[in-house]
């Protein structure tokens, strides 16, 4: 006879035989969120953000080079007295340097920047006029931010709208808070590792919570429909239930995280440090973090906050009392069995029904027909 092989974690995965135990390990998800989140906001009041120009103001300069590099224009750059600049490659061969020269005296400020103009123009082999210079000031900057706080303020107001009319309550305020979660999340690993904050990090963070929101809402879809379903058995209790249904969901979870997630790292990794498309850097790199924090946040901190909170409703605390009350539990349900059980429902309901259409005599197909 041949050996039976026991498949691995990814084959248990993809062949519904998971049983995670999600809530009942909720005190370590919620610890490694916690102090990932502390990090952040300590670093935020200590180091603050590192802001593009587009939010504090400064100067910006362009050149054509083909033969150089990031490395070799930030050197440049540097020795003609800019501090702290940013340097970036535009396209395939342009070149654009910012830096915050503000704080400087006017006649400081053009003596800079005509140092920074003739360096620029040395290292890209070209004449000083064909590096073009312009000064932004931290009003477009604010504006922008302003208006992604209005729109951030909208899309909670109707994500808690729309959750609470098509689920409940408390499954709105369990998604408003893992949107919370990869808000702190993403810019505390900004201000931590010092990561610039430009427009496109705004764009890529409002992105990203429609992608977190739409994980969590599938979770949530299936607890709805377990609740009508095998919950109403009473072998399991509200803990039990949720964690049934993340691990239905489980490998769709992560088959889309994986999906969303590895083009983004692709551009980070081809378009932005091999490439040296710097201008995709910033909105990838929001993405990217974004994306890691929303898929954590839908499987390890949503559901089971709304576990932790529907167990303390009276009607399921009554549940879990009398379901600790019975001697044998299907507490170790997978999604396999589940399904194998509404199979063999289905099956037994369609010969039911074929019995007592079977069954079913017509008296008057028995009755002779007079000659």
């Amino acid at each position: 006879m041949s050996e039976v092989q026991t498949p691995g974690r990814f084959g248990r995965l993809y062949r519904g035989l998971t049983t995670v135990d999600f809530v009942g390990r909720s005190k370590t998800w919620f610890t490694i969120s916690l102090l990932v989140i502390v990090a952040g906001l300590v670093s935020l009041g200590v180091r603050g953000f590192n802001l593009g120009i587009d939010f504090k103001g400064g100067s910006s300069w362009e050149v054509l080079a083909p033969n150089t590099s990031i490395a070799q224009m930030t050197s440049a750059v540097t020795k003609a007295g800019l501090t702290n600049p940013t340097v970036e490659k535009l396209g395939s061969d342009t070149f654009q340097v910012t830096a915050d020269i503000n704080s400087l005296s006017s006649d400081a400020q053009s003596q800079l920047t005509t140092q920074v103009i003739d360096a620029m123009a040395k290292q890209a082999h070209t004449s000083s006029t064909q590096v073009s210079t312009s000064n932004v000031g931290p009003t477009w900057g604010g504006q922008i931010t302003h208006r992604a706080l209005e729109a951030l303020i909208v899309f909670f107001i109707a994500v808690v709208a729309y959750i609470s009319l098509r689920f409940e309550p408390k499954m709105a305020l369990a998604a408003f808070i893992a949107m919370v979660h990869d808000l702190l999340v993403t810019i505390g690993v900004y201000s931590i590792f010092g990561f610039q904050i430009t427009p496109d990090t705004v764009i890529a963070i409002l992105t990203i919570l429609g992608y977190s929101l739409y994980d969590t809402v599938v979770v949530f879809d299936r607890v709805r429909d377990n609740t009508h379903g095998v919950l109403k058995g009473g072998d399991l209790t509200y803990s039990e239930m949720v964690n049934l249904s993340m691990n239905q969901t489980l490998a769709r979870s992560i088959n889309t995280s994986l999906v969303a997630i590895m083009p983004v790292l692709a551009v980070l990794v081809v378009g932005a440090y091999i490439l040296g498309a710097t201008t995709l850097q910033n909105y990838g790199l929001a993405l990217f973090v974004g994306l890691v924090s929303g898929a954590y946040s839908s499987i390890f901190i949503a559901s089971p906050l709304l576990a932790w909170m529907k167990e303390r409703e009276p009607r399921y605390q009554d549940l879990r009392q009398r379901a600790g009350q019975r001697a044998e539990r299907r507490v170790t349900m997978t999604p396999a069995s589940v399904a194998a059980m509404a199979g063999s429902e289905s099956s037994i309901n369609a010969q039911g029904s074929s019995v007592k259409r079977t069954g079913t005599i017509n008296p008057r197909a028995r009755k002779p027909k007079r000659r």
